[in-house]
């Protein structure tokens, strides 16, 4: 048996604020925060190769808007110029 009379009980309010403090100075980082809920907190040092993907992915999304609007003007002009 322990000598304690409610052996699971909880720490006083000062004593929990006390080992908060403590254990936030030692657990404190310098990481970047998240953008949004849920996205993945991405070290620094792939920052560059992030930004050049980003702007691959995005210029082939421009490239091939572009590419499907001229077939499509290319696909009306030769539909309405057939008899």
């Amino acid at each position: 048996m322990s000598d304690h009379p409610h052996p699971d009980a909880a720490l006083p309010e000062p004593v929990r604020d006390h080992l908060g403090q403590q254990l936030r100075s030692v657990f404190t980082t310098q990481e970047a925060v998240p953008e949004y809920l849920g996205d993945p907190v991405v070290p620094e040092e792939f920052g560059p190769q992030l930004k050049r993907l980003e702007t691959r992915l995005k210029t082939h999304e421009e490239g091939t808007g572009a590419v499907e609007q001229a077939l499509d003007g290319l696909l009306d002009d030769l539909t309405r110029k057939t008899p």
